[in-house]
C-alpha cells in the first residue's frame, strides 16, 4: 500500500520540494497552506493526480490542523509520515517587530508542529511512522534579538521531547536543520541569499527523504545541513 504523507507549508519552498520527491518516490501526499490559489498552482504543476491532496488553512489553528488530519485519513484510511515545515521569519529584530507579527510567528512556527504532533500521533502510533520537523541553524545558534531563531530553539527543543514521548511507540522523529536555503522564505525577511552560499529546496528535500527512508528499527533524530561555505 502506498505510503501517506502530510506536510505542512506545502505549496512553496522546502515543503513542495519534499512533497515532489515523495509523490516521486510513490507516496500519497497531502500539502496544507494558508494560500489556496498557491496550493491549486502546486497541484497543476505537480500533475499527481488524485494522489495529491491541497488542503487550505493555518498551521496555527488547531481546527485546521484538526480538519485537515481528518481530512487525510478520512480520505486514504491511514497515515504514515508528517512533516512539519509551515514557518516564516519577520525582518528586522524583536525591536521592530508589531508584537500581532511576533504572536503570529510564534503561533506558526511553535505551537503549529505541536498541534501536528498532537492531532496525527494516534494514526503515526497504529503505523508506526515518521514525524520530521523542520528547523534551522538558527536554532542552534544566536542572533541578536532574532525572534525567529527563538521559535527554531523551541522547535529543536519540541522534537527531542517528542522522541522521549514516543519512542516506545516505535514512532520516528527526525529533525532536520538546514542553513541557507534560497527559497521565497527570504521574500519575508526582505532580502535574498543570492550573494551567498545557498542550498536548494530540493536538497534539503532529499534530506528529509533519507530520514524517511529509512528501514524499519532506523530512525534518524537530528540532521544538520549547511552549504558549502557558509560559516555561521
Amino acid at each position: 500500500m502506498e505510503p501517506v504523507t502530510l506536510i505542512t507549508g506545502g505549496s512553496s519552498g522546502i515543503g513542495a520540494a519534499t512533497a515532489r520527491v515523495l509523490l516521486k518516490q510513490g507516496h500519497r501526499v497531502a500539502i496544507t497552506g494558508r494560500d489556496a490559489d498557491r496550493l491549486a498552482t502546486f497541484a497543476t504543476s505537480a500533475g499527481a493526480g488524485d494522489r495529491l491532496l491541497t488542503i487550505a488553512g493555518d498551521a496555527g489553528d488547531e481546527n485546521h490542523v484538526a480538519a485537515a488530519v481528518r481530512h487525510v485519513v478520512d480520505s486514504w484510511g491511514r497515515l504514515d509520515t508528517v512533516i512539519a515545515n509551515a514557518g516564516f521569519s519577520l525582518p528586522g529584530t524583536l525591536e521592530d517587530h508589531a508584537p500581532a507579527d511576533m504572536r503570529a510567528m510564534v503561533l506558526t512556527n511553535v505551537l503549529g508542529p505541536a498541534l501536528l504532533v498532537r492531532e496525527t500521533l494516534p494514526h503515526l502510533r497504529e503505523s508506526k511512522g515518521r514525524i520530521v520537523i523542520v528547523g534551522s541553524v538558527a536554532g542552534t545558534r544566536n542572533t541578536p534579538g532574532n525572534l525567529y531563531s527563538v521559535t527554531k530553539w523551541a522547535a529543536h527543543a519540541l522534537a527531542e521531547n517528542v522522541r522521549l514521548l514516543v519512542a516506545k511507540d516505535r514512532v520516528g522523529v527526525t529533525l532536520v536543520a538546514p542553513g541557507v536555503v534560497d527559497t521565497p522564505f527570504w521574500d519575508e525577511r526582505g532580502g535574498s541569499p543570492a550573494a551567498a552560499p545557498a542550498l536548494t529546496a530540493e536538497q534539503v528535500a532529499e534530506a528529509v527523504l533519507f530520514a524517511v527512508d529509512q528501514p524499519e528499527g532506523v530512525d534518524i533524530n537530528h540532521l544538520v545541513m549547511r552549504p558549502t561555505g557558509q560559516v555561521n
